[in-house]
């Protein structure tokens, strides 16, 4: 039995821990409804007399010829795109990695590893050399090509494949005289599905909140990110609608909390199934 006074102080440290966290959106939510001028001329964190975030909401969306919409469909675009890309090949790569047998196994999952500790911005400037040569660079290409490696999620991906996918029901395909594709994609991928599920939310909102990759690769800002848009909006000189900003982060944040409502249950289910790996 925890005593009373530990339970006390572990739901304050907790309280204490959730304002900070939610203090920010609190902020966002609040300032979204504001108009340009009650910005700065009310709290921050109280909402004001005037309500004005439907006006807010379409002014974003009519801004600079309605620009923020393309922002958020090529987002929509990456992340997606990215992320189903990425899950395929994570999860192929980690059931290869974790059932199959051969000489290097353990050279190559160490290359992985090894990867996931290398900070992605450093790769940015040699991917955009690369895609120069290629002539690929102020393409959708030269964002979604990236977006589709993931090496946590192969990680990720093979420590969840050597908990879940029993070798007997393999061999039993294989018995059966399934080939070794369907095998994957008609069973593995049934059996790994919230550890895909999880590899899928991670990337999808590592490629959403990807700043440089974008700003390196695109010159043609209706093919930006909304994150990147945002920032230009923001940075700009006699910047006086920051309303219109403030209000298209909260929109833009809107698909990040639909992911994860949607698909939580399956990320608390693909982590716990790998943690006694981990």
């Amino acid at each position: 039995m925890i005593p009373r006074r530990h339970q006390v102080l572990t739901t304050a440290l907790l309280s204490v821990v959730a304002c900070y966290f939610l203090l920010p959106v609190w902020w966002l939510i609040v300032s979204a409804g504001k108009s340009s001028s009650d910005l700065f001329a009310t709290n921050g964190l109280l909402p004001a007399d005037d309500f004005a975030l439907a006006d807010n909401v379409r002014a974003v969306f009519t801004w600079d010829h309605g620009i923020f919409a393309d922002w958020m469909v090529h987002s929509l675009l990456y992340a997606v795109l990215g992320a189903a890309a990425a899950t395929l090949l994570s999860g192929g790569a980690g059931y290869v990695l974790a059932k199959y047998a051969f000489r290097g196994r353990e050279v190559v999952f160490s290359v992985i590893i090894a990867a996931v500790l290398v900070p992605v911005p450093l790769l940015t400037l040699p991917l955009y050399l690369v895609f120069a040569e290629l002539h690929l660079t102020d393409t959708v290409w030269s964002v979604l090509i990236p977006s589709a490696v993931s090496p946590f999620g192969v990680y990720l991906a093979r420590i969840y494949a050597a908990d879940s996918v029993p070798n007997e029901i393999l061999e039993a395909a294989r018995v059966d005289g399934a080939g070794e594709l369907r095998i994957f994609f008609q069973i593995v991928t049934r059996l790994m599905s919230p550890g895909l599920v999880t590899v899928f939310l991670f990337q999808f909102v590592a490629i959403w909140n990807n700043f440089f990759l974008p700003l390196v690769m695109l010159s043609d800002h209706h093919k930006w990110p909304a994150i990147l848009g945002l920032f230009y909006w923001n940075s700009q000189p006699l910047q006086l609608y920051y309303n219109i900003t403030i209000t298209g982060a909260l929109i833009s944040v809107l698909p990040l909390v639909l992911a994860f409502l949607t698909l939580q249950r399956y990320w608390r289910s693909g982590l716990s199934a790998g943690s006694g790996k981990l």
